[in-house]
């Protein structure tokens, strides 16, 4: 029985003791020899840490500013287009080529249908008693000022052209002139002294106009221009109408 109770008893010390020594910290005496306990302790990086950078370096890519990658990064490639579109650049392509060649063939149209006008128009001087004076002539021309120009016009709704401005000014006052500049030139009576409401003709017959006085003359002078007054530029023949 005493042997049984001293065997406990051991057991118990041991337990005791093995206790303390997992409780209390180890404690050491300071280098400087002073009774304050030094402790020591260690700390581990969590697990989950490691994976996470681990995680960001196989997403992540940092290059240098001053990197050279041989011009890879400066290359500049060429966009394609599709099938699809190259057929509509196509296609487009196409319609405005018909366009342009349907153009061309409505304004050869027009020229040839002015050519036959004028080719039928007689070049004679219609017998009609004549009605007002120079200086009438002279202020129903002037009101034509800012027609347009155009080829083979003789109507200011349209725009008129040197001889159709002449002819029809003339015309307006029973007058009848030929329709082609040149042939003006051989109607009226010549006269060197010209005044106001003259018909003035280039010598070589390639235009005509309307004396005003003053050394100026009202005509319509050319393409992209208007009719307008301006100074006598050359030298014309004038034929005297009224």
């Amino acid at each position: 029985m005493k042997k049984t109770r001293k065997y406990v008893s051991m057991m118990a010390a041991a337990t005791i003791s093995g206790m303390l020594s997992i409780g209390i910290p180890a404690v050491a005496q300071a280098s400087d020899g002073s009774e304050a306990a030094v402790t020591s302790s260690r700390s581990f990086t969590p697990g989950s840490k490691v994976r996470a950078d681990l995680l960001t370096e196989s997403t992540a890519t940092t290059v240098e500013k001053d990197s050279s990658w041989g011009g890879i990064e400066s290359l500049n490639v060429p966009a394609t287009k599709s099938q699809a579109e190259k057929d509509a650049e196509a296609r487009a392509q196409q319609a405005q080529e018909q366009a342009q060649a349907a153009a061309s063939r409505r304004q050869s149209a027009q020229q040839v249908s002015r050519s036959s006008a004028r080719a039928s128009t007689p070049n004679t001087v219609t017998d009609v008693p004549v009605s007002g004076t120079g200086a009438d002539v002279v202020n129903y021309a002037l009101q034509f000022q800012g027609i347009p120009y155009v080829f083979g016009g003789t109507d200011p709704a349209t725009g008129f052209d040197c001889s159709g401005f002449t002819q029809y000014v003339f015309a307006h006052f029973g007058i009848g002139l030929p329709r082609i500049a040149a042939a003006q030139g051989s109607t009226g009576v010549p006269v060197t002294d010209p005044a106001p409401g003259d018909l003035m003709v280039a010598p070589d017959g390639s235009h005509v106009g309307i004396y005003v006085g003053g050394g100026r003359m009202i005509h319509a002078p050319s393409p992209g221009q208007s009719v307008k007054v301006q100074a006598v530029y050359q030298t014309f023949n004038y034929r005297r109408l009224v």
